[in-house]
């Protein structure tokens, strides 16, 4: 059960940063007119933000005159939040069929038993973080796979009913169905409620992040990716995807920050396909993004989650900031033996809380990880392999998958580092 409320609020007026403007003011909808379900306002019976007027007041001034060093405001009585994400979610055939084996509903798709097994480490967390990979197809279908993907919006529902806030959206199959399945993605997401960036209906939603609430801290997502497979973006519409630019990454940084955001947080679309170690894209962006500071000599992104890469990469600091190279996918049914690891994927869980050191900026103060696998044995679900319920069965395939995971999540000094397996 959630403990803290969420809000999406969009702070009125523009960011000056590095001489241009960005706008964190209303999100656009699919015609680029405001969208009220989309981070605008707060959840129905949402507390407001302790921060919300301090904010404000902060973002006012920032068209007059604030940098690119500008700070996040401070925030009374702010407390510790744990912020979760999961890799990858790609809906195969099989996995749909799954789906639609397990609704009740004739001619419908339930998810949500195929993700009971990690909803009570997504639902306990205070902000829950997905990977939303592929695009809906129209509703009846037909749904697809490889190498073109369409899902059923019912997916939506799962996540919500799963614990999920907020989904990254840009991947290379985000245009898979074109502008329309991009589209319907959003839709069904606001509809159930959950926020997301990554992709867009409109010039004014690219330009903003995705923001949350936990703790009296306000969180700003980003996301972007390498590319979309060599589809075009679509005709007049430049801003469908967030495609990776460093310069742009940090601009869009510091403007969340002169918005008001406390926590920035980078989710982002890269690496290497089927390769634990990051690749040179990756460790060369990673020391970039991490390096960048504003004029308080401060970071301008706290935390870096990856994915794209199928299988589970390592964690570590950089310059004194997490990244997750790449969790793996969550939802996938690899069946080859050469593509096992497919099926495996971590559970980074962050803990951040105020930083007596610097008012109005939250910090990490315990990185975790849980391992997860997508068991094809009918029934197919996703299972967490380090809970206590898992480890306990005695199952040799979700303790070996439990081993692989940890020994890739390790595998660049995290232990050293602080970081430690749960097992809850």
């Amino acid at each position: 059960m959630k403990t803290v409320g969420k809000i999406g609020a969009a702070v009125a007026g523009l960011a000056v940063v590095g001489g241009a403007a960005y706008g964190v003011t209303h999100l656009a909808g699919r015609d680029g007119g405001g969208s009220a379900e989309q981070r605008l306002g707060a959840k129905p019976g949402a507390a407001a933000s302790p921060g919300r007027d301090a904010a404000a007041g902060a973002t006012a001034g920032a068209g007059a005159g604030a940098g690119a060093g500008a700070t996040a405001t401070a925030v009374p009585d702010g407390k510790p939040f744990t912020l979760v994400g999961t890799g990858d979610i790609i809906p195969y055939p099989s996995i749909i069929q799954r789906a639609a084996d397990d609704s009740a509903e004739k001619g419908g798709y339930d998810f949500r038993k195929i993700l009971a097994g990690v909803k009570p480490i997504v639902s306990a967390a205070d902000l829950a973080i997905c990977h939303h990979e592929i695009p809906y197809g129209r509703p009846g279908g037909p749904y697809t796979g490889y190498p073109l993907f369409k899902a059923p919006h019912q997916l939506a529902d799962a996540l919500k009913d799963t614990g999920y806030d907020s989904c990254s959206t840009a991947s290379n199959h985000t245009l898979d169905d074109g502008y329309d399945g991009l589209a319907r993605v959003l839709d069904h997401l606001d509809r159930v409620g959950i926020r997301h960036v990554g992709s867009a209906r409109g010039a004014e939603e690219a330009k903003a992040p995705a923001l949350l609430e936990a703790g009296g801290a306000e969180v700003a997502q980003l996301d972007y990716t390498y590319g979309t497979n060599g589809i075009p973006l679509p005709d007049g519409k430049p801003w469908a995807v967030n495609l990776i630019d460093p310069a742009r990454i940090i601009a869009d940084a510091r403007a969340a920050r002169a918005a008001g955001a406390n926590v920035v947080v980078l989710s982002v679309h890269w690496g290497s396909e089927w390769q634990t170690a990051p690749d040179r894209q990756q460790l060369d962006l990673a020391r970039a993004l991490t390096a960048s500071r504003g004029a308080d000599g401060l970071p301008d992104i706290d935390l870096i989650l990856g994915t794209h890469n199928h299988v589970p990469q390592p964690y570590e600091k950089v310059n004194g900031t997490w990244v997750v190279y790449g969790m793996g996918d969550q939802v996938a049914s690899f069946y080859e033996a050469e593509k096992a690891r497919g099926n495996m994927s971590s559970v980074p869980r962050f803990t951040f809380a105020p930083a007596a050191a610097h008012p109005g900026r939250w910090e990490v103060v315990k990185a975790e990880y849980l391992t997860q696998f997508s068991d094809m044995r009918p029934p197919f679900r996703v299972v967490c392999t380090s809970c206590e319920a898992a480890a306990s069965s005695g199952d040799g395939a979700y303790a070996a998958a439990d081993r692989e995971i940890t020994k890739a999540v390790m595998s660049r000094g995290a232990a050293e580092q602080g970081l430690t397996r749960a097992t809850k």
